[in-house]
Formats: C-alpha cells, sequence, structure tokens
C-alpha cells in the first residue's frame, strides 16, 4: 500500500492522494483573467492525477501583480472563468484552490521571458507598496510604504479573494507568505525595519499575515481548510529563520490554519551558490514544523522520483508532496508514479488505450 497515493483528509475536503500541483505562474494573464492557457494548463495535471490543483500566485489587488501578465482575484468579474477551470479539475476528480497573494515589492516586474526588473508606466507598470521604500534589488522599482489603511485594505482584499474562491467553488485557499512577497516582507527582519505596531519584534512582524488569515478564517467556510506557505528561512544572517517559522507556524495553526506549505528564500538577493540546492533540500523544513509545531505540512522543491515522495510521506516528513517543474516536465507524473509503486490509479477512460509501463512499451510496427 503506497502512501502517497493513499487519501488524505483536512476538514471536510479528502484528497484522493498527497500529490499537489503547486503554484507556478504562467505570466499569461491580461487584466488578472484567466484564459485557455490557464485551462490547459491546471486541467491537464488534474486529468494527470494529482489530487489538488492550486492555481498561480493570483493577485488580490491590482498593485499586487507580479507581473502585468498575472492571474487576478480582485473583481468579481475574474470569478467565471476560474468557475469553469475548478468545474474541470472536479470532473477529473481534483480538488481546486487558489494560491492568494500579494507581491508588494517585488510587484510590477517584467515577466522571465521579457528580461528582468521593473515594467516601466509607459509599458503598464505601477508603484509597488511594501512594508518601506527599500527596492528588492537596484533594479527593480522603488516601493511606496504601506500605512494603516494600506495595510488594512490589503487585509480586506485577502478575505475577498477567499469569498470569491468560494463563488469559484473551489475547496482549498491557500495563502502565499513566501518567496519574499508582501507578508514575507513582513515577516523578515531583513525587510522590515518598521518600528510601529507591524515591525520589530516577532510579534509585530508577524501581525500582518496572522490578521489575514484570521480575516479569511472568518469567511472561509469551516469545512474547506486553509493552507499558509511560507519560507522557513531567508538563507541569510540574521533573517527568517527555522525556528521562527517553527513559532509562526503554532500561532497560524491556532488561527485557523490547517497546513503550512514550507518552501525557502526569496526575501532577499543571497550570492550564488549559497543556498545548498538539491533533491529534497527543503523537506527537513517540513519535517521540523510538522514535528515541532504539530500542523500538517507540505513540501516542494526538486522532488521527482516516485521513490522519493513516497518515502517523505511514509516516513512522516510531510502530509503532501507540492510538485511544479516535474509536473510542467509530466503532467501524468502521478498516473506512472502510481504504478511505480504499486498503486496505479486508474486512467482517465479517454486515455486508456495508453494505459501501462513507459519503460515496456514498444514504438508500433508501421508495417
Amino acid at each position: 500500500m503506497s502512501e502517497l497515493f493513499s487519501p488524505y483528509t483536512l476538514r471536510g475536503v479528502t484528497l484522493r492522494n498527497r500529490v499537489v500541483v503547486s503554484p507556478m505562474c504562467e505570466y499569461s494573464s491580461s487584466d488578472g483573467f484567466a484564459n485557455t492557457w490557464h485551462t490547459v494548463h491546471l486541467g491537464s495535471r488534474a486529468v494527470g492525477g494529482a489530487s489538488l490543483v492550486l492555481t498561480e500566485a493570483i493577485a488580490v489587488t491590482p498593485e499586487g501583480r507580479i507581473s502585468p501578465q498575472d492571474l487576478g482575484i480582485w473583481k468579481d468579474e475574474h470569478v467565471d472563468a476560474l468557475a469553469e477551470i475548478a468545474r474541470f479539475c472536479r470532473e477529473q476528480g481534483a480538488a481546486f484552490g487558489t494560491q492568494l497573494a500579494h507581491a508588494g515589492r517585488k510587484a510590477s516586474t517584467k515577466r522571465p521571458w521579457e528580461g528582468h526588473g521593473a515594467v516601466t508606466s509607459a509599458d503598464g507598470g505601477w508603484t509597488p507598496v511594501a512594508p518601506g521604500t527599500e527596492p528588492f534589488d537596484p533594479s527593480y522599482p522603488t516601493p511606496a510604504a504601506l500605512d494603516e489603511d494600506g495595510i488594512a485594505a490589503i487585509v480586506r482584499a485577502f478575505a475577498d479573494g477567499a469569498r470569491r474562491t468560494e463563488a469559484v467553488c473551489g475547496t482549498v485557499v491557500e495563502v502565499h507568505a513566501a518567496h519574499g512577497y508582501l507578508l514575507h516582507q513582513f515577516l523578515s527582519p531583513l525587510v522590515n525595519r518598521r518600528t510601529d505596531r507591524w515591525g520589530g519584534s516577532f510579534e509585530n512582524r508577524t501581525r500582518l499575515t496572522r490578521e489575514v488569515v484570521r480575516a479569511i478564517r472568518a469567511v472561509w467556510p469551516e469545512r474547506y481548510p486553509l493552507f499558509v506557505r511560507i519560507s522557513a528561512t531567508d538563507w541569510a544572517a540574521g533573517g527568517w529563520d527555522a525556528e521562527q517559522s517553527v513559532q509562526l507556524a503554532a500561532l497560524l495553526r491556532a488561527d485557523g490554519a490547517d497546513l503550512i506549505d514550507v518552501t525557502t528564500g526569496g526575501a532577499v538577493p543571497v550570492p550564488a551558490g549559497s543556498i545548498p540546492v538539491g533533491p529534497l533540500y527543503q523537506t527537513p523544513f517540513a519535517e521540523q514544523i510538522r514535528r515541532e509545531a504539530g500542523i500538517a505540512t507540505g513540501t516542494v522543491g526538486m522532488i521527482a522520483e516516485p521513490a522519493d515522495a513516497e518515502a517523505i510521506v511514509a516516513g512522516g516528513r510531510a502530509d503532501l508532496v507540492l510538485l511544479a517543474r516535474e509536473l510542467l516536465r509530466d503532467p501524468y507524473w502521478p498516473l506512472f508514479a502510481s504504478r511505480a509503486l504499486g498503486a496505479p490509479m486508474p486512467w482517465p477512460n479517454q486515455y486508456r488505450r495508453a494505459e501501462g509501463d513507459r519503460a515496456t512499451m514498444k514504438v508500433p510496427s508501421l508495417t
């Protein structure tokens, strides 16, 4: 019996296995609207056997987009296109959820294949907002510091994003508090240099993330789980670290979060080679948070082999395995991984003629 391909229940939602589509920015939207690209990208992973399909970082305000081409959920008009994707995913047996996000000082930047750094106002850029006025690096736009009214508006925007996710018929919401985006900017002492109630102490730096989670939990149905993605370390001296992550995770559990999606880095630029990147390099952080904070975790980062993913879940290192690049390479990874682990999933009827072990397949004769 494969643990990776066993069901998993959080609140009233049961996932068919532990393989989750990690949020992956596609930079392919106009005015925040989902389109055919998003339908095919997300829908194909549901066909491929993942248990939960999460959108890319979906902006809760227009100014919260990483690039002008990001998905959005800041207005009711965004609901219908997302609802079509959610419906298709459900029909394939996968749950659907959104990753609610605000880019903070990393907003108004170019999509990767168009270069690096700020998008000018002439090209549709804007002035980002952040804890302070220091840009991420010299090529990024200089942000404006948020005041009390601006912070309150962002908390409301996250809650509104959760309401719209319910209207979409999504059953999972993930709060993006990682990778150097707005909530992580407030968490990290390397970025957050405020001296008011939003900065300084651990309590103050975590205040915004906790207020967002509580605001979402107040409007998000009790039967649906709430995830929070955090970067467990900044990989930089004096920054956010694993010990603070454990403390925050325990507080978020009390605030109504159900799972911590654990990644790392992104708050500040770090020297090349300073992060020990390799298979499963982030999993120890998920394991520590799960053990010490007493909350379910997900792990992500260079997980490609079925045996590795199985060992993570079977060994109690994390409850869910989130895949990104590997699902870009192969949207049907879960179907083949389940077979490799001796717990084959049923293939969609439309694809049954191709069901089998790729390693033993032969090219049909042309004669």
